[in-house]
């Protein structure tokens, strides 16, 4: 028995159906014989039609019997060979339960994403209370996300991201490493303050930039983030820069290089020169952590940020201050 707050519909019914045989042909299995299914469906139908405002509890067996689900093995080539695994006996509740649980998933999908699309204020900047309460519910989402087993198995927490709220420039990082996932803010570790190093010999602070990183979960061991991971997140960082609208945003690395600008190239190959991505100049660098365990690699990320500073109007010391 199953209480049923919102009934599926024939097409939702539909779907999870071959999502079951779809499982069911990669399982190897080749016949699903499911006696009492018509009649189960036929009463999920009839609560869905019920006068009643809400559903009470719903049975999702037929009224005879209970149906005999029965799945029947491939044919073997073999008559000495063993069984597959995937030869299974389920019952018409525990199926239905599955197509239910499935319908919800994709319904709670909908909605994340459904939030996630809300239309950015078009004809004007969004206020800094307006950002702040768009971002409180794009982090409750982030919180709940579960799009990659591997990282919600490993995370103590997500990493959204800090900083100001209206900022001319964003730090798009990597993903979180063992303090960030401890703490809740990018950038808090080694590398953190490294980053800090590079903020304050830049002439900014902390607070006046926007700090991000491409995946907002810790990846196991720190691994790099795969391909399918940056993707997962792809809604959350893009609707962070929709709101953000920055006018620059520094790659720090290439997972960052490969979510902003969509490049496999190397890092060494596109620094030294602005690109255009989300409507903001992109600076590609070299990553803190990357420049931790090689000291030469420091005075190229320098330039960079010295490209950036003379394109912002911000004097160097020692230089005539100028465009680029």
């Amino acid at each position: 028995m199953t209480d049923l707050d919102s009934p599926p519909s024939p097409s939702q019914l539909h779907a999870a159906c071959l999502q079951y045989l779809e499982n069911a042909k990669r399982a190897g299995v080749t016949h699903v014989h499911w006696p009492g299914g018509v009649a189960a469906l036929a009463e999920i139908r009839r609560a869905r039609t019920s006068a009643a405002p809400k559903p009470q509890s719903v049975s999702l067996r037929p009224r005879s019997n209970p149906p005999n689900l029965s799945v029947a093995p491939p044919p073997r080539a073999d008559a000495n060979q063993a069984p597959k695994s995937s030869q299974m006996v389920a019952d018409g509740t525990s199926l239905t339960q599955q197509m239910l649980t499935l319908m919800a998933t994709e319904q709670e999908r909908t909605k994340q994403e459904s939030i996630i699309a809300l239309p950015v204020i078009a004809d004007g900047e969004m206020e800094v209370d307006a950002r702040q309460a768009h971002f409180e519910d794009v982090q409750q989402i982030v919180c709940q996300c579960e799009r990659c087993p591997d990282l919600v198995r490993n995370r103590s927490r997500t990493v959204f991201g800090v900083g100001n709220l209206k900022p001319r420039v964003v730090f798009f990082g990597e993903a979180p490493g063992a303090d960030e996932d401890r703490l809740g803010e990018p950038f808090v570790g080694r590398a953190g303050q490294l980053l800090n190093k590079i903020l304050e010999a830049s002439k900014f602070k902390r607070e006046e930039v926007y700090i991000m990183n491409a995946v907002k979960c810790r990846p196991p061991n720190n691994r790099t983030p795969l391909d399918s991971e940056i993707e997962n997140c792809r809604p959350f960082f893009e609707r962070q820069l929709a709101v953000l609208k920055p006018e620059f945003i520094v790659c720090l690395g290439a997972v960052a290089v490969k979510a902003v600008l969509r490049s496999t190239q190397s890092v060494g190959s596109l620094r030294g020169r602005f690109h255009q991505a989300y409507g903001a100049r992109v600076v590609v660098t070299y990553h803190p952590s990357y420049l931790l365990r090689t000291e030469s690699a420091k005075k190229y990320t320098w330039e960079d940020m010295k490209m950036l500073m003379r394109a912002m109007g911000i004097p160097i010391p020692g230089e005539t201050q100028g465009g680029a």
